[in-house]
């Protein structure tokens, strides 16, 4: 029987939710990856996107590794290095379609696009043998907090949101087109203010001028509400870890998890539609960001 990568997938991060863990904050605080947090990262340095993220990190803090670096069996032995006897793989998926020629009621053909999921296995290097040396190499000593914050500062900057300061409160209102945080000084460390804005941040990139994203909420708690925290809650992971910040768990995501379990027992595409809205909001304050002359980006797939 074909394994259901959508079940799969989302059993695992519902078996994680259900002891109150996060998955995709595990890293900043089990010790992975210790001088900073990183994507995973492609035989070529390339970062996974998406739920690929979510799951290599999960997959890193459960088997305890250090490397961000992932290759499939091929790739390792291309290399002249082979992976370790009796290691597993991990499952990563990319999105695909396949067109289709439907003949039409007047007698002409249309084509199709169909989409599906495909997962195959990767392995971390700290499965496999044999690699060239700069796979192994040490992580460089932390970066002064000072430049990764003045560096988050310019980020949020960039993005030219209306955000106002005061009050007890962090929320987006959408009908003033705002984001509302408390003093920067409230907050308990530098880190957790800017893991707070940038979850308000995704929730500022649904407006209809921007990503257009709705989930039908009408209520708060109800499951429109809850498929946009979600979204809004890897976001500001994602975000964090390309930021380098290390913020830890809010007291907030015990209150989510619930409705966040029931949508994800609902239906089992659930995570991997929110890490997509996640990947878009995260990419879209990505592209407010000014272009350095001579800079060159490069894209990568999920």
């Amino acid at each position: 029987m074909k394994t259901d990568v959508y079940q799969k997938v989302t059993n695992k991060i519902i078996a994680d939710l259900e002891q109150g863990e996060l998955s995709w904050l595990k890293p900043w605080s089990s010790g992975n990856l210790e001088s900073k947090i990183t994507k995973p990262l492609r035989h070529n340095g390339l970062p996974y996107n998406g739920i690929n993220v979510l799951m290599l990190w999960g997959a890193s803090v459960e088997a305890g590794y250090l490397s961000p670096y992932w290759m499939t069996f091929r790739q390792a032995k291309e290399m002249g290095a082979h992976v370790r006897k009796g290691e597993r793989g991990n499952l990563v998926v990319y999105a695909n379609t396949i067109t289709k020629r439907e003949e039409q009621d007047d007698g002409s053909e249309e084509e199709r696009k169909i989409p599906f999921m495909k997962g195959y296995s990767v392995f971390n290097v700290d499965q496999i043998e044999g690699l060239p040396e700069h796979y192994y190499a040490k992580p460089e000593p932390i970066i002064d907090p000072a430049l990764r914050i003045d560096h988050a500062e310019a980020f949020f900057a960039a993005t030219l949101a209306d955000i106002r300061h005061g009050g007890n409160s962090a929320h987006y209102a959408n009908g003033s087109d705002h984001v509302q945080m408390p003093a920067f000084e409230t907050f308990r460390s530098p880190e957790a203010y800017y893991a707070t804005l940038a979850h308000e941040l995704t929730h500022w990139t649904k407006h209809k001028s921007r990503l257009d994203r709705d989930f039908g909420r009408k209520r708060w708690g109800d499951e429109g509400y809850a498929r946009e925290e979600l979204v809004a809650e890897l976001g500001a992971a994602f975000l964090c870890a390309d930021l380098e910040l290390t913020p830890e768990p809010g007291t907030d995501h015990a209150a989510y998890i619930q409705s966040w379990l029931k949508v994800l027992k609902d239906d089992k595409r659930a995570i991997f539609a929110a890490a997509a809205h996640a990947q878009r909001a995260a990419d879209y304050l990505h592209g407010l960001q000014p272009v350095i002359e001579g800079e060159q980006t490069e894209g990568a797939a999920a």
